[in-house]
């Protein structure tokens, strides 16, 4: 989970983690979350699952009006230095040798780096790479859902993952409130171990939190996102990538993932359907090796996006009785999260982290807290 809300992951987001004999992950606030994951997909519509349009105040309908709402010193922070045009990790010039087969976001010139919140180029280009057909190789499809993998040197590099789902009867606008919602993800994500929003930085991005078990032996992981949405039309975007945060650093009981790429597109098909495209490139750490991660990725993507999609067909039922009309997402005035600088946060880069080995673990804390399900359960994957 990379958030469930698409943090991350999930996490909000939106993240992988198998054991080499029984490949099971949670692909990630995703995000949302997840996040998915960094929350839920750690993922805000202009009208809302009933399709009430123009009610309550203006929606945020691109990355540059939600800049502009910003106070001056947030502004000032967003606007310095030269823009990372693409969505991913920024690289200091200076960091990793030419050679390096890890993968790698944009570098700003001058070796200089700062978290910095996507602008409407890198939601537009988040849209043509989750649309790109050149370059990926399809490895399943099957009852409405396929996945696909970027074609990189297979053993030395983390594949980009691509799943893509056809969704009858959920609605563009209910997929995407799901992929929000922290407190349902709390429900329908059996994996998830705690999940939580840590502040706002614009009126469309946040900053969040969000861990989840993995099978023994395994340790489970967390995760710590930026996570940015945007509506376009009747479409949206979440996307999240890994961030530091002063007060949440890595944990000793947890290993710290890093969601290098991470988001959802979803497309409206009509009134009651839509089609849900997530992106993925996360990296697990500990001590899997990176064709486990690949290879378990392929196959645990598609069974998480049911799940979601299971989530999605019950969210209307659930959200009216559970403060219907409380979709900070829609209404960034109904926050509660407190304001953060981006000048607080900086990026997370994998090859920081340690990487703990795992081959002996004899308790994790899933068996701590009772278990998460049985072998091949539903329970063994997750959206960040």
């Amino acid at each position: 989970g990379a958030r469930g809300r698409g943090h991350g992951a999930g996490p909000g987001g939106e993240t992988h983690c198998s054991s080499p004999q029984s490949p099971r992950a949670a692909p990630g606030r995703p995000g949302s979350g997840g996040s998915g994951g960094s929350g839920g997909a750690r993922t805000p519509a202009p009208a809302g699952p009933g399709g009430e349009a123009g009610t309550g105040p203006r929606k945020v309908s691109s990355a540059s009006a939600a800049a502009s709402t910003l106070s001056e010193p947030l502004r000032r922070t967003q606007e310095s230095g030269t823009r990372t045009r693409a969505l991913g990790l920024p690289i200091p010039l200076m960091e990793k040798p030419e050679a390096s087969t890890e993968p790698q976001g944009p570098r700003p010139v001058l070796g200089r780096e700062s978290v910095q919140v996507p602008d409407d180029q890198d939601f537009r280009s988040f849209r043509s790479e989750c649309e790109a057909e050149v370059g990926w190789n399809l490895t399943y499809s099957k009852a409405g859902v396929s996945v696909w993998v970027q074609a990189v040197e297979m053993d030395r590099a983390l594949h980009k993952i691509k799943c893509r789902m056809e969704c009858r009867d959920v609605p563009a606008e209910t997929l995407y409130d799901v992929l929000h919602d922290i407190e349902y993800r709390k429900k329908w994500d059996s994996n998830v171990i705690e999940t939580f929003d840590i502040a706002r930085l614009t009126v469309n991005a946040d900053v969040g939190y969000y861990s989840w078990r993995c099978p023994k032996p395994l340790k489970n992981r967390d995760v710590i996102t930026l996570r940015s949405w945007l509506p376009m039309g009747t479409d949206y975007i979440i996307m999240n990538y890994s961030v530091k945060h002063p007060k949440y650093p890595p944990r000793k009981d947890l290993v710290r993932a890093v969601s290098i790429q991470t988001g959802y597109l979803i497309q409206s098909t009509g009134p009651k359907s839509c089609v849900i495209t997530y992106l993925a490139q996360v990296d697990p750490k500990g001590s899997l090796p990176k064709w486990v991660v690949n290879k378990s990725s392929q196959f645990l993507a598609p069974k998480a996006m049911k799940k979601m999609y299971k989530a999605c067909v019950k969210y209307p039922e659930w959200k009216q009785k559970h403060q219907p009309h409380f979709k900070p997402w829609l209404h960034p005035e109904q926050s509660p999260l407190p304001s953060l600088a981006l000048s607080e946060l900086s990026v997370q880069h994998a090859d920081s982290l340690e990487n703990i080995d795992e081959s002996s673990v004899a308790e994790s804390r899933e068996e701590r807290m009772g278990g998460a399900g049985g072998e091949g359960s539903d329970d063994d994957t997750s959206l960040t």
